[in-house]
């Protein structure tokens, strides 16, 4: 079962501002004209108005639209009850995004009463426990790239099942990149080989799709995930942590980039550091306002545990750049990680055990009275700059809400 919220940021807003209920709302990434929508309400959707457009461009859509920032500890708020009530249906939940959550019910008692009328009761939950306004669509399918599917067949609210008897008639009236894992890419490459339906998908050969379209192991995948077996239950191991900042102000001034970095390695060093993680390797890409791009990444002999030990390694990165250029984009990110957990005792204190722990007690501080309480000098009157986001359809940061409580 692949339950997903309908318009959740938008949604989330109406749901803690009722005076904000049925009218265009969109949720942008700032306010400015410039400024990305990241979630547009039902209503908003209604004008045309559609997720990555500009602020601007919603406005000539429609002239009233009410434009609010993203508040992330209210999405969590709803994404943590959203997951409780589903909790209570069985305990392989898997979180797609912080507003959609796949159920698999295989081997659980709820099972039993049917998955359809389960579906209706977690809706009306929903509405009860998690909000008025808050509403969802469910998809009920043999794996979850079709159940997925099904969850988008009536938006919004929608309840849906695909079977082997509606199967074809479902195929029937979608499109190729209305198939969850099908971009642009993937469809020239389908179409290059006479196929540009769903159904022409579904009817094409185990030996067309490996060899002629995919021309690997992923063909022999969509072969199967087409009619309905899971093969996507799959959870990858953490390989990296990282933080990302699209500059409300592109500069070049590497003063100011600077302490921009340090504030992403910053918050990527506590994420680190929570999940008793260390890294070996550190990564730093930039994109310039002309839209091209420049990124280097290094592997090191030492790991990296402390925001200061990443932020020099990030900055040797920095400086080396061919050429400085405004930026638009900064991120960090480290990898080859490893676990600091369990730690091999000192027979002697050393220095780098008591550094480790007055870092441990410093992000304590900042864990409990909040966010830069206790900072380096270089962060002072950082507080407003690169504050908090929802990562916006991914998964990574729902750990650190997990662990919070």
């Amino acid at each position: 079962m692949h339950i997903d919220l309908n318009s959740c940021f938008a949604s989330a807003e109406q749901q803690a501002y009722p005076v904000l209920r049925g009218k265009p709302l969109v949720i942008a990434a700032y306010t400015t004209p410039g400024g990305c929508v990241v979630a547009p309400s039902v209503e908003a959707k209604q004008f045309g108005i559609k997720t990555g457009m500009t602020v601007r461009d919603a406005r000539l859509l429609c002239k009233d639209i009410i434009v609010r920032d993203p508040d992330p500890q209210l999405i969590r708020d709803i994404h943590l009850k959203f997951r409780k009530v589903l909790s209570d249906y069985s305990p392989n939940l898997t979180p797609k995004s912080i507003d959609e959550l796949v159920i698999d019910f295989e081997g659980t008692l709820s099972f039993k009463r049917g998955l359809v009328e389960i579906g209706k009761e977690m809706k009306q939950r929903i509405k009860k426990e998690v909000g008025e306004w808050i509403s969802c669509n469910i998809g009920i399918a043999t794996n979850r790239f079709l159940a997925k599917l099904a969850a988008s067949l009536h938006k919004p609210d929608g309840l849906d099942i695909v079977t082997d008897k509606n199967l074809r008639e479902v195929y029937a009236s979608r499109t190729l990149t209305d198939l969850n894992g099908i971009n642009t890419r993937y469809e020239a490459r389908l179409n290059a080989c006479g196929i540009f339906t769903p159904l022409q998908f579904l009817n094409a050969s185990l030996d067309i799709l490996k060899k002629r379209v995919f021309k690997s192991i992923n063909g022999y995948y969509w072969y199967l995930r087409l009619r309905g077996w899971e093969i996507d239950a799959v959870e990858f191991a953490r390989k990296s942590y990282g933080q990302s900042y699209a500059l409300k102000e592109q500069t070049d001034d590497p003063k100011k980039l600077i302490r921009l970095l340090m504030k992403l390695c910053e918050k990527m060093g506590r994420r680190l550091r929570k999940r008793n993680y260390q890294a070996y390797g550190i990564h730093v890409a930039l994109v310039y306002t002309d839209m091209t791009y420049w990124h280097m990444g290094r592997t090191l002999q030492i790991p990296l545990y402390s925001t200061a030990d990443l932020y020099r390694k990030a900055v040797w990165i920095f400086n080396r750049q061919p050429q400085q250029k405004k930026v638009r984009d900064l991120a960090v990110s480290c990898f080859h990680l490893e676990s600091t957990q369990p730690e091999q005792l000192d027979l002697f204190d050393s220095e780098m055990k008591n550094n480790k722990n007055v870092i441990k007690a410093v992000d304590a501080i900042n864990d409990k009275y909040g966010e830069l309480i206790v900072t380096p000098a270089l962060m002072m009157g950082m507080k407003n700059v690169i504050i908090d986001r929802i990562a916006f359809g991914g998964v990574s940061e729902l750990e650190d809400i997990y662990l919070a409580r």
